[in-house]
Order: structure tokens, then C-alpha cells, then sequence
């Protein structure tokens, strides 16, 4: 009997250490693990807005759905936990018909013009029902994968799912190399600060905007862009 429950024993001892080192060897930091939104607050907040909730294990933003033309915004998140220089960032997200979002990284808070005026943004759109929805024309910069008003992303490689369907995002960024994945394919890739980069901000959107992408860490938020939003699965793991 007690052979037999040494046995068992050093099988539980082997069992817990092999799921530790796997779990510290895969170095994954889960910022949402579909039952708490401990870490995230709002920007430039102390805590989260009442509309942002966990509901069938996703992280979802509970508003009313407006047009372009009734924007209000202003309940960005941001996970408050720590800040991340380099990174890999992976999140599964989905938007209603006519949704827009984005993930803002290298954020940082009380900067005048909000956090699109600091951070680099991966767009998050319905490509196939925003135009039609909105009655408004966009350009590539301005839709799903895109480095917003940036980079534009790979038209050849870019899957576009309908509203309501689950997309995966791949956010890598090293000084060497930033990609924008979306659905399994590479659709955006950029060498941040270089010749191209600044050119780039100084003819477009940001040109009046001093702080835009200056920042070399800084926290992940996700935007409210007056859209129902869900997220689930969303880790990062230091580079």
C-alpha cells in the first residue's frame, strides 16, 4: 500500500512540474483569460466602463450601435498591468455589421488628441458592410489589418470574414520589424522609425500629431468606436 502511494505521488509531482515548465516555457502573458478583466481599465481611467463586461467568455463592449456620423466614443481600454516594448500580441476578436474598432499599442496616457493621436492602431472593420452601412467610401489604410493611416494592408492576402464571425490577429513588433497578421496570413509589414516610417507620418494623418508612434513602450487598449465589440484569447509574450 504504500509503494502504491509513492507511486502515485512522484506521478502527480512529475505530472504538476511537466505543466509548469510548459506553462513557463511557452511565455505567454494572458491578459484575458475569458473569465476576468482584471488588469484593464479605462484610458485614462481608474476603472472600467460600465459597458465593458465578460459574457460567454468573451470580453465584449455593450453599447448601442452607431453611424459614423452620430461618433462618440471615448471608452477606450487599456491593460494597466504592465507595459510592453517588443511583443507578439494575439487576440481573436468579432463586430457586428458596420463595426469598427482597433488595438492601440505603445500607448501612454494623459497626451492631448486621445489614444489614436499616440499609438499605432491594427484596424478592426466590417470591410464588406461599413461602406454600405455608412453610405461612405474608405480607403485601404482605413480598414481591417491595416497600420491605420500608416501601411496598407496586402489586398491579395487578406481574408475578410462577414460581421459576427471570429477573426485571429497577430500583432508582432520589433524594432527590426513590425507584421500585422489577420486569419493566418502576414497582410502588413513595416520597418517602425525608419526613412519610410517618417516620410510616411509627415505627408499623412499624423503629420500634426508630435507624440504619434513615438513611444517605444507603452500599454495595449482596445478602442470604442461606438460598436458592440467582442474579444477572447488575448495573450502576449515578450520579444
Amino acid at each position: 500500500m504504500k509503494k502504491l502511494f509513492l507511486l502515485t505521488f512522484l506521478a502527480a509531482t512529475v505530472s504538476a512540474c511537466s505543466n509548469s515548465s510548459q506553462t513557463e516555457d511557452d511565455g505567454w502573458i494572458h491578459l484575458f483569460d475569458g473569465t476576468t478583466t482584471e488588469g484593464w481599465r479605462a484610458y485614462n481611467g481608474d476603472k472600467l466602463p460600465a459597458q465593458w463586461v465578460v459574457e460567454d467568455g468573451a470580453l465584449t463592449f455593450d453599447t448601442e450601435k452607431r453611424l459614423e456620423s452620430d461618433h462618440q466614443g471615448g471608452k477606450d481600454i487599456i491593460y494597466a498591468a504592465e507595459e510592453f516594448d517588443n511583443f507578439e500580441l494575439y487576440l481573436e476578436w468579432k463586430i457586428p455589421e458596420g463595426g469598427n474598432s482597433g488595438v492601440f499599442y505603445h500607448l501612454k496616457e494623459g497626451i492631448e488628441g486621445g489614444p489614436a493621436a499616440v499609438a499605432p492602431e491594427y484596424q478592426l472593420l466590417d470591410d464588406l458592410k461599413w461602406e454600405e452601412i455608412n453610405n461612405a467610401k474608405l480607403q485601404e489604410w482605413q480598414k481591417t489589418g491595416a497600420d491605420y493611416a500608416m501601411h496598407l494592408p496586402d489586398t491579395t492576402q487578406k481574408i475578410v470574414k462577414p460581421a459576427g464571425e471570429w477573426n485571429t490577429t497577430r500583432i508582432i513588433f520589433t524594432p527590426e520589424r513590425v507584421e500585422h497578421w489577420l486569419n493566418g496570413k502576414m497582410i502588413v509589414s513595416f520597418v517602425p522609425w525608419s526613412d519610410d516610417w517618417y516620410e510616411r507620418k509627415s505627408a499623412g494623418k499624423w503629420k500634426d500629431y508630435p507624440k504619434y508612434g513615438s513611444f517605444k513602450t507603452g500599454y495595449i487598449g482596445l478602442q470604442d468606436h461606438d460598436s458592440p465589440l467582442w474579444f477572447k484569447n488575448i495573450k502576449i509574450k515578450k520579444l
